[in-house]
């Protein structure tokens, strides 16, 4: 390596000039004889040699030690150019990384920006619908819809009147004028409140003091509904009693079959939003039934007619087979007389004239009459 060989050199060179000052330095002995001059002049020549060897030397050192520094320094740029070419790619690429990245993360926080709103908007639809149903009114009225809706998508509108008033001035939810018989009332007025404590009960006192709540206030309701709107002879003899939630009605279902069993004693069908749409459907197969016994007359009337039609069809068809029969028996009684002409006519060509061929008079008028030229 060039470092150490300045190093070597500059050592050696202290070394030699070390050992001159000191020989300098020496002190002064007698003076010598004239061998000793001779030796002590030698002495000194070969110690100028070696000054100017070591002023040669240090020259060369310089210039090795310039060229040296020129290439280290070379070198250190080159290598300072790629480190800072290197490092300047890096950080572009880190910068696009990180822009990409930063990217990424404003998008995702627009996305959850919106999210979040989204979540806003339906907490606060929650809390509306909290208290529209917290309302004994807001309640009725949201059950009235959630009914009225399933009313109007299944049946027509002459099927059905909301808010109608029966003969004992009640007005229930809504009737369905069923073909032949009386209206089918419902009642979409459900006692939630009760429910809503038996929810939210977390003993076992509060949950038994709300169990009997919901009994007593769901059997008030029943008894209300089959007094107030099954009139005999005016309505059906059963009326439902809508209740607007899947959740609650599962819920009533498992845990308070006596009250459905109370309510089918007093005919009164306790439904949830499927089981209404249900009901719809099969009044609407009553009403196409209905239709159809209505119309039971027209359709014996049009299957007599198509009978008829039938016969007139089977009868021309056998006249026209008694025309085929006639012309295919027309057709023999042709063929048959073609026949015989054809047997007629060999028995003519084989018919042989000669002298001897017998009397004139068995030879047939036609031929006779070519015979004589005429």
């Amino acid at each position: 390596m060039p470092e150490t060989v300045i190093v070597v050199l500059c050592l050696l060179a202290g070394l030699i000039a070390g050992a001159l000052i000191m020989y300098l330095a020496r002190p002064r002995a007698p003076e010598p004889d004239r061998a000793a001059a001779d030796g002590i002049a030698q002495i000194h020549g070969r110690i100028d040699a070696m000054g100017s060897w070591l002023q040669n030397a240090h020259g060369q050192l310089q210039q090795t030690v310039q060229a040296s520094q020129s290439q280290f320094q070379q070198t250190v740029n080159q290598r300072l150019d790629a480190v800072t070419s290197r490092l300047g790619e890096s950080l572009t690429t880190s910068a696009n990384t990180t822009a990409e990245h930063l990217k990424n993360l404003h998008a995702r926080l627009a996305v959850i920006d919106s999210a979040q709103k989204h979540i806003g908007e339906l907490a606060a639809q929650v809390t509306t619908l909290q208290q529209v149903l917290g309302n004994k009114q807001s309640r009725g009225a949201f059950g009235q819809g959630r009914m009225e809706a399933i009313i109007q998508d299944g049946l027509p509108k002459d099927c059905y009147e909301f808010q109608a008033t029966l003969s004992n001035k009640a007005r229930p939810d809504c009737c369905v004028y069923l073909p032949g018989s009386p209206p089918l009332v419902i009642d979409a007025k459900f006692p939630l409140e009760a429910v809503t404590a038996f929810r939210e009960a977390k003993s076992e006192e509060e949950k038994k003091l709300a169990s009997a709540r919901v009994r007593q206030d769901l059997a008030k309701h029943i008894g209300d509904i089959a007094e107030k709107y099954l009139i005999p002879g005016e309505t059906q003899d059963m009326a439902l009693m809508f209740v607007p939630s899947e959740s609650i009605y599962a819920e009533l279902y498992d845990g308070f079959d006596d009250i459905f069993q109370k309510a089918y004693r007093a005919k009164v069908i306790i439904v949830s939003p499927s089981l209404l749409m249900l009901a719809i459907q099969v009044i609407q197969q009553i009403r196409k039934d209905a239709r159809m016994r209505e119309a039971a007359d027209k359709i014996l009337a049009e299957v007599g007619l198509l009978v008829a039609d039938v016969q007139r069809l089977r009868d021309r068809v056998e006249n026209l087979d008694k025309h085929f029969g006639q012309a295919n028996t027309d057709i023999k009684q042709i063929v048959i007389s073609a026949d015989k002409i054809l047997s007629r006519g060999e028995k003519i060509q084989d018919v042989e004239f000669g002298e001897d061929a017998g009397d004139a008079n068995v030879i047939p008028a036609p031929i006779r009459k070519l015979e004589a030229g005429e």
